[in-house]
Order: structure tokens, then C-alpha cells, then sequence
């Protein structure tokens, strides 16, 4: 089940605050209490939390009382304090508490609705209060029991009544006005388990936070003038007003970042240790490789070129990340860096996600290295075991200086007599394990330098974080001549139009894209798929034109053909999925239409945009939209609009949807960010990167005694992949 909420907390508008009960407050200990060993307490050993109970909370991956504190608020709702029922106003919502004296259950005069009504009374008066469909409570009413409740005096006429909104029954031992009094913390949960039931389990476990080990070493908490990890936790859950659960997030979104730019840093000095092979200054290949171009490199270029130069010839591997805009140059940079490897006698991979990619790589590096007398192999999943043996053998030999492969060159086996350098396309599309296969120097006594390729423009402060391992260079600037491509929206009522506009393009020996969000048809507008619309316009629009559909289900033989045939021009239309959205390059396309185009995220958006207008003709990326289309989504297609630079593009993508996956594609080891928001935690950011130099600076392995809880808590949160390799 998908949790409700989540995101970065929300704070409501005032600054309520109400005492706590004594139960919801941090207990006095000393460090000779302090026993980690509570948190892993599973959470049956709570009140009420059994077995059925227990297995809703681990749905939401919560087992031990340590993951339950760790489960923290998104946002908070305010009720004030408790008001004696005399001193009630109209028409504001207020608690109240008070003893149910008599109580009486009726329905309303359509049948529809049970209307229960109390008479609560407290020392300073009583008031008549009412409950909608609620008839439960009348044998609760029967034992006459105090309770809470939240509400709004209505009067009618001469008829006044307490309409109630909320209400807690209170029973000896449990913590009165958790649901009701006060500031009330509103927490990511299921349909089917509330969060009324998590606060109650919270506000149990919440004096076990004494437990929890401070990993911020206590120069750091005393000089930002922070509370400590279990302070900060309790605080969180129950803050004494909105100022303390500020201060609570700000602490931990700061310690949170300190362990994450200290992961990055610690695998940035790991990479910095191993062993790699410096390559001789620029050769007769890579210089005739540039010569060879029929365009100037852009200045970007030229610079990214240097920056890797100054990597590339020094003993330790390179490890950088080149980033830029679609269609800014960086296949360019990527042939040379292959180049590099070949002319010092080592070889060349480049690592692709899509067999699509990887054959109209191989071709265009055929074109331009075999001129050169450099040999390029192909290396995919649907080759012959022939093959892949045929290949495997010439990179083992040595044979071979280039290849080209998909996740083939992953496998268990694979063998090069002498690799030197990786590129790898669409990095993000990889895992750090699957990149460690040849990245890593076990097979050769080095490691490769290694480029890592992207062309889904990051924020700065998002690659501070997701990236701060790597060296980045990005290439800001478009080749002469790239013309924009022209966005429209379209609504409903505009789409035979489109498709004529479509035609005059496919009549004047143009190609086109039609882009769809599904495979199979789901049901509904906003569910284009491919094979519907595929059939739809082979008999309509397009009837005159040669379409062919490409999608993940079809077989590597299938996608190849369907492409191969769009690229050689034998058919006009392409229907596809977001296969093509990165890479594919065919000039002639010149019109992209993008079905249900709301369904997709900005940067996606962009990288499907970036498949037209690579040629010297003008191209159009239209997106048809319903009438009804929801506000929120009608202004994030009209950003996109409006909008040519990826960049841009990316900051609004992440300002929009926030940055709860951050690592998810990536699959770096790196945990979601649970508590910091990088947008709004900028400042943090700096500070905590700033923090976490000066701490390895002093101690490069964590191994002080104050900071090993330091260096554990870094291991256990980020994975082993941050230890260094001399560690282990």
C-alpha cells in the first residue's frame, strides 16, 4: 500500500501552543542509561499493538521502536487549549472537556443519518453536543466517562449545539488531549490503518527516545545551538508549540545532511585511493577525431575536454559526471575519451541502457572511427551466444579497442586485456553495484578512468547531494545553428487540426513522433496507450502514412526493426512509449505529439522534446489536452511551454515535486532524504558540506573516539558502498 502524505512538513498558519502532559516529555537520564538496545524492542511490546496491528505498521515499514520514532510527521493541525464550556464563543472551533452526564440516539427525519446527542458538563457549566453517525458511542455514553472534545457552538434560532469534530474518550492511562488539544501531529499512513491509531503508538514510545544515540559530535550541537537527536525527536512528535517543532526539523534536516555529504565524501576519498592508469598526453587519434568533425566544438565543449584532460593523466581513475542540455555535444566528448584510451594501446567501453541506444551508438562510432583504423564491437542481450563469445574473446585478447554494450558487458565473465577508459550513457539508468563490474580495478590491478553521462540537466543543489562524489562538468551551451523547437498546447477541440498540421509535415518528407504514457489501454482519456492509438491513426489521420509502434514488451529484435525502419526512413511515424526519450537521434523528425503529456514529468518532457529538431529544419512538440485538465497540471505543461532551457526546467521539476526519490532510479545505496528538503534547506546544505570536510579533514576514518558513532551511523544509513576500500 502507497502511504498517505509525506514530503516536507507543513506548518500551519498561528503559533499555538498548549502544555504537554508529563508522559509526552523527554525523561531525565544520563549517559550511563542509555541503551540502544530499547529501540530494537518490536513494537508488540506497546499497548494495544498486537499482531494484526503490527503487521499494518510493518506495510509502512515500521517493525521496531526505533523505526516508529523514526516515522515522523509531514504536517501538523492546531486545536488551542481546553476552554470551560461558559466561557464557549459561537462559531470557533474550541476543546472542551467535561463528563458525559446523559446521552440519546435518534434519526433524522430523511433516515439517512443517526444523530447521537450528550450532555457534557464541567465545573463551570453544560452544553448539549452532537455526533453524525456515531451510534457506537452510545454504549461508551453508557458509563458515563470523561472526555475531550473538539468542536464548533452553533446556534439556530434558540437551538444551540456543540457540533463535535473530534473527541477522546479518557481512560486512566492514556495521554489525554493526544488527539484533540493543542498542536497535533498528522502522520504518512494507509487507507486502512489510521493515523489516529499511529499517534496513540507514538505517544508510548516516544520516552524511549532517551535511548537514541546523539550522532552529531557535541562541538557541532553546541556551536548551531541545537538540542540533541532525542530532544529533536520528541520535539518532532510533540512539540510545545510550532517555534519547538521547527527548531526539531531544522536539527535533524542538519544532522541528516552531515551523514549524507559525509557518505559522499567519504566514497569521493575512497575513489581518490584506488589505483588507475595515467594517460599520455593527447595523440594523433583523438586529434584527427576532432579535425575530422564537420562543425566547431562550442566553447562548452572545449572546456569540458580540458577538465577531463586534467583528470585523465594523473595516476588516480577519474570519476566525473558530464551534464547537458539535449542535443548540447556530448556524444562528441564521449568519442573522445574513447579515443584517449585507444591511442595510449589500452581499450575503450561504452556502457548504454537500450539495446535501441547501443546499436545506433555502435553505428555512428563505426562511421567515425573505422575511417580512423579503430575497430567497434557490439555487445547485447539479444546477440547468439556466437556472439557474445566472438566479442568476449576479442576484448579479452585485446583484439578489440571499442565496444559498444548494453547491461551484456555486466555479466559474470567479462573479460579486457586492458581497459583504460568507460563511458556510461544514461548513468542514472545503472546501479553503483552494476557499474562497480567494470569500474572497479580487481581484474587488472587498476581502474578505469570513467565518465558518467547525463542529459537530464541537475540543479546545483541537487548535485551537491545526489552527486558530490563526482567531478561535474556541464556543457551550458547549444551548437550554432540548433534552432528552438516550437511547444503549443492544444485543447480537445484543435485535435483534427493537429493531425493535419502533422500531415503537411509527413507530405513534405518530414518524420514524425507520436509519444503515448502506456503500453495497453487503461481505461480513460489520460491513459493513452500506444497500441490503441497506433491502431486508431492507422485508420484514421494517418491511414496514408507507414506507421510503426515501439514499446519495453516488444522482444530486441522487434524494437530494433521498428526503429531501423524509422530511421531509414520506411516508415514516417514512429508510435512509441518513453523508450525514445533519451538518445535517439534521427534528423528527418521534425514533429513530436505527446499524448497525455500531464502524465509525465517536466524533465521527461523535455528529454521527448529533445528527440525533434536536431536537424536544419524548424520542428513543433504538440501536446493535446482535455478541457477539463486540472489547474495544477495545466500550469506545469504551460512552464514547460514557455520554457526551452533544461536547467530551468529541472529547479521547477524538483521545486514541484520535491525530492522524496531522490536516489531511486539511481540505486547509489543512498536513502531517501526523510527529514531535509534540498530547495528549502540550501543553507543547511552548505553548512552540513562545510561541517563534514572539516570532520574528515581531522580524521579521515571516523576513528576518534568521538566520532565512531559518527562513522557507524554513516555505514548503517548510506551502506557500505561509502567505506573506503583500505577499511574493510
Amino acid at each position: 500500500m502507497t502511504p498517505q502524505g509525506g514530503g516536507g512538513i507543513h506548518f500551519p498558519l498561528g503559533s499555538a501552543q498548549t502544555s504537554r502532559p508529563e508522559e509526552l516529555r523527554l525523561p531525565p537520564t544520563s549517559k550511563r542509561a542509555i541503551d540502544p538496545a530499547v529501540l530494537a524492542e518490536p513494537v508488540t511490546i506497546l499497548k494495544g499493538v498486537g499482531p494484526a496491528t503490527a503487521a499494518k505498521l510493518k506495510e509502512l515499514g515500521i517493525v521496531s521502536l526505533g523505526d516508529l520514532l523514526c516515522h515522523l510527521p509531514f504536517r501538523y493541525e492546531t486545536a488551542g487549549d481546553i476552554i470551560s464550556i461558559s466561557s464557549m464563543p459561537e462559531g470557533e472551533k474550541v476543546v472542551i472537556r467535561g463528563r458525559v452526564t446523559s446521552h440519546s440516539l435518534r434519526r433524522s427525519r430523511n433516515r439517512r443519518l443517526t444523530i447521537l446527542e450528550a450532555l457534557i458538563r464541567d465545573n463551570s457549566g453544560a452544553v448539549r453536543a452532537v455526533w453524525y453517525n456515531q451510534g457506537y458511542l452510545q454504549e461508551i455514553f453508557e458509563s458515563r466517562p470523561e472526555i475531550l472534545a473538539r468542536g464548533t457552538l452553533r446556534r439556530r434560532g434558540s437551538d444551540v449545539a456543540f457540533q463535535v469534530e473530534g473527541h477522546e474518550i479518557l481512560n486512566e492511562g492514556e495521554t489525554a488531549g493526544l488527539h484533540t488539544v493543542g498542536i497535533i501531529p498528522v502522520y504518512p499512513s494507509t487507507g486502512d490503518f489510521s493515523v489516529r491509531r499511529l499517534r496513540s503508538a507514538l505517544a508510548q514510545a516516544v520516552r524511549s527516545a532517551v535511548h537514541m544515540t546523539d550522532p552529531l559530535p557535541s562541538r557541532l550541537v553546541a556551536a548551531n545551538r541545537m538540542s540533541s537527536r532525542a530532544s529533536a525527536v520528541v520535539g518532532y512528535h510533540f512539540p510545545l508549540d510550532l517555534e519547538q517543532a521547527r527548531a526539531a526539523r531544522k536539527r535533524l534536516a542538519y544532522e541528516e545532511l552531515v551523514l549524507l555529504q559525509l557518505a559522499l565524501l567519504m566514497r569521493r576519498q575512497d575513489l581518490g585511493l584506488r589505483p588507475g592508469w595515467p594517460l599520455s598526453e593527447q595523440g594523433s587519434l583523438s586529434s584527427a577525431f576532432v579535425r575530422s568533425l564537420p562543425y566547431q566544438p562550442t566553447s562548452a565543449q572545449v572546456r569540458v575536454i580540458s577538465e577531463i584532460e586534467t583528470d585523465i593523466v594523473r595516476s588516480s581513475p577519474m570519476s566525473r559526471l558530464l551534464q547537458g542540455d539535449v542535443g548540447s555535444g556530448k556524444t562528441m566528448v564521449a568519442t573522445y575519451c574513447l579515443l584517449r584510451a585507444v591511442e595510449t594501446e589500452g581499450q575503450a567501453a561504452l556502457l548504454v541502457p537500450t539495446e535501441v541506444l547501443a546499436d545506433q551508438h555502435a553505428e555512428r562510432l563505426r562511421a567515425q572511427l573505422e575511417p580512423l583504423g579503430v575497430e567497434v564491437g557490439l555487445l547485447k542481450g539479444s546477440h547468439s551466444a556466437k556472439q557474445k563469445k566472438m566479442v568476449m574473446e576479442s576484448l579479452a585478447g585485446g583484439e578489440l579497442e571499442v565496444v559498444v554494450g548494453t547491461h551484456s558487458l555486466l555479466q559474470e565473465g567479462m573479460q579486457f586485456a586492458d581497459l583504460r577508459m568507460v563511458v556510461v550513457d544514461e548513468q542514472h539508468r545503472f546501479g553503483v553495484q552494476q557499474r562497480r563490474v567494470l569500474t572497479e580495478p580487481e581484474n587488472q590491478g587498476w581502474a578505469p578512468h570513467v565518465l558518467h553521462m547525463t542529459a537530464t540537466p541537475i540543479p546545483r543543489t541537487l548535485s551537491l547531494t545526489a552527486y558530490g562524489d563526482l567531478d561535474v562538468s556541464t556543457i551550458d551551451e547549444l551548437p550554432a545553428g540548433r534552432m528552438p523547437v516550437e511547444t503549443r498546447l492544444l485543447p480537445e477541440t484543435e485535435r483534427r487540426a493537429m493531425w493535419a498540421e502533422v500531415r503537411r509535415a509527413l507530405d513534405a518528407g518530414q518524420r514524425a513522433y507520436v509519444v503515448c504514457p502506456a503500453i495497453e489501454d487503461g481505461g480513460g482519456l489520460s491513459a493513452a496507450s500506444v497500441r490503441e492509438t497506433y491502431a486508431e491513426l492507422q485508420k484514421g489521420e494517418l491511414r496514408k502514412y507507414r506507421l510503426e509502434m515501439l514499446h519495453g514488451r516488444m522482444s530486441a529484435r522487434e524494437k530494433t526493426g521498428a526503429m531501423e525502419s524509422f530511421t531509414d526512413g520506411e516508415a514516417d511515424v514512429l508510435v512509441s512509449t518513453t523508450v525514445i526519450e533519451v538518445g535517439v537521434d534521427v534528423q528527418e523528425a521534425t514533429v513530436m505529439v505527446i499524448e497525455g503529456a500531464w502524465r509525465f514529468g517536466l524533465s521527461q518532457l523535455h528529454q521527448l522534446r529533445g528527440r525533434v529538431g536536431r536537424g536544419e529544419i524548424a520542428s513543433k512538440c504538440l501536446l493535446p489536452i482535455p478541457l477539463g485538465l486540472e489547474a495544477e497540471a495545466r500550469d506545469r505543461l504551460s512552464a514547460f511551454v514557455r520554457t526551452p532551457d533544461g536547467f530551468h526546467l529541472a529547479e521547477e521539476d524538483l521545486r514541484r515535486r520535491g525530492e522524496g526519490q531522490l536516489f531511486g532510479e539511481r540505486q547509489s545505496g543512498l536513502g531517501d532524504l526523510r527529514v531535509a528538503r534540498l530547495l528549502r534547506d540550501r543553507g543547511l546544505l552548505e553548512l552540513a558540506r562545510r561541517e563534514a570536510r572539516i570532520l574528515l579533514d581531522a580524521d579521515q576514518g571516523l576513528e576518534r573516539p568521538e566520532n565512531q558513532v559518527l562513522g557507524e551511523m554513516v555505514e548503517d544509513r548510506f551502506g557500505a558502498s561509502v567505506r573506503w576500500l583500505d577499511r574493510a
